[in-house]
């Protein structure tokens, strides 16, 4: 491994412990009344890329770049006991500990390509990068792409090695659009939130396996070069209210 790997595998591995000891601490509590909801939550202050401060009553416009990151059929993760060998720990950490692990991979990853991650959800997370240049897109691929590389040689060994689970599946969507950049809520109770057609596209194209799809608005904002090596194969999907791509 390189260092930055290096540094991944500890970073996740040290919010890995943590995650464990909370779970250690609410154990108890748990077993008594357990019921579990998806973790759903969004960040109070305003991470949306380009706009530090956003006013009260106000809307502005920007252009992004939306990645959705999904995790696969997580919700059978916590409704089905585990068939592939023996796991080590329960199905609620299990899900607890997948999540952990995903979300500090995408932290990571995204901070260092200097998007920001603007909602968790649960199974996944929401991150948007600026596209005022058509260059940009090259970072949220690349982005998708280390996503990708690092499930499979960094956290899917950590969670089969630790707790013996099965590799985790994911789904990636890349979508393009202008977004409304406003505040949503009541009172003191608001969130800076981007309302746009790229967050709706991205999260539908994050159903594939182990796969970057991006939308047609993207696909016509990629840049183009003499000899590029990128194919966009069209998803046959009737689902689909649009056009979109496999990336290979």
């Amino acid at each position: 491994m390189n260092e930055f790997e290096e540094e991944l595998k500890k970073t996740i591995i040290r919010e890995l412990e943590i995650a464990e000891s909370i779970f250690n601490d609410v154990r108890d509590e748990l077993s008594k009344s357990v019921v579990f909801s998806r973790m759903d939550e969004s960040i109070n202050d305003s991470k949306i890329p380009g706009f530090t401060t956003v006013k009260k009553g106000k809307g502005e416009v920007g252009d992004f770049i939306a990645l959705v990151f999904d995790i696969r059929n997580s919700t059978d993760h916590l409704i089905h006991r585990i068939s592939q060998g023996n796991a080590k720990v329960s199905q609620l950490e299990r899900v607890y500990y997948e999540t952990t692990a995903i979300n500090t991979l995408g932290i990571v990853l995204v901070n260092k390509h200097k998007g920001r991650i603007t909602e968790f959800l649960g199974d996944g997370f929401l991150a948007l990068f600026p596209a005022k240049e058509k260059d940009q897109v090259y970072v949220a691929h690349r982005t998708a792409k280390d996503c990708l590389i690092y499930l499979q040689s960094i956290v899917n060994p950590i969670l089969q090695e630790r707790y013996n689970l099965p590799e985790l599946k994911i789904g990636i969507g890349l979508a393009y659009s202008k977004a409304i950049v406003t505040l949503i809520g009541v009172g003191d109770d608001v969130h800076a939130k981007a309302i746009g057609e790229c967050i709706y596209r991205a999260s539908k194209l994050s159903k594939g396996y182990n796969e970057v799809r991006v939308d047609d608005q993207l696909k016509m904002f990629w840049p183009t070069s003499k000899g590029g090596t990128l194919k966009f194969i069209e998803i046959a999907n009737v689902n689909l209210k649009f056009k979109g791509y496999k990336i290979t």
